[in-house]
């Protein structure tokens, strides 16, 4: 494999946690890619993943393109923030889940894939995970999470909206 040379100093993808995201999944699979000594650090927003990283070359933020105010977060962050590659990859199965039967009536989403519940009570949340975790609280009667988040909080899957082709962003941390 003919990696550039960012790339092979790459040592640590921050990205959106908590675990079972579509971000994590992606984050993972491109840490694979990119040799054994990368990590995946998680982050309850892409936003909060900006404070912690290290601007030497070796850390990167995994986003997604439609990942909220990607926009602002790129364009006030040019002077440590560039964006180095992009790759397509299917989410996980998104769905709509609940805690009991019956529909749910009140719903925590992440504010991207919120119009798969427009006729519902919404409560925005960080995280497609952070969404079930929610739900599996009580908090809500129901989520719009990932299959895999879902299954980890033994919720029952209302509406499987299957999978999304989904473009992921890598922005290298590093001065200019």
């Amino acid at each position: 494999m003919n990696l550039p040379d960012w790339r092979l100093r790459l040592r640590r993808l921050h990205t959106l946690g908590p675990a079972g995201t579509n971000l994590e999944a992606a984050a993972r699979d491109y840490a694979e890619r990119s040799g054994p000594d990368v990590d995946v650090v998680l982050h309850t927003s892409i936003e909060d993943a900006m404070t912690d990283p290290v601007v030497d070359g070796t850390h990167a933020i995994v986003a997604c393109a439609v990942y909220p105010e990607l926009h602002t977060l790129v364009f006030s962050n040019l002077h440590r923030l560039r964006m180095v590659d992009s790759f397509l990859m299917p989410t996980h199965n998104m769905v709509l889940a609940a805690r009991g039967a019956g529909q749910p009536r009140t719903v925590a989403t992440h504010p991207a894939p919120a119009q798969l519940v427009a006729d519902r009570d919404r409560t925005l949340v960080t995280s497609n995970s952070q969404a079930a975790i929610d739900c599996a609280n009580g908090l809500v009667d129901g989520c719009v999470t990932t299959i895999v988040a879902a299954e980890r909080h033994r919720l029952r899957v209302v509406t499987d909206f299957g999978p999304v082709p989904m473009i992921f962003t890598v922005h290298l941390l590093s001065a200019p």
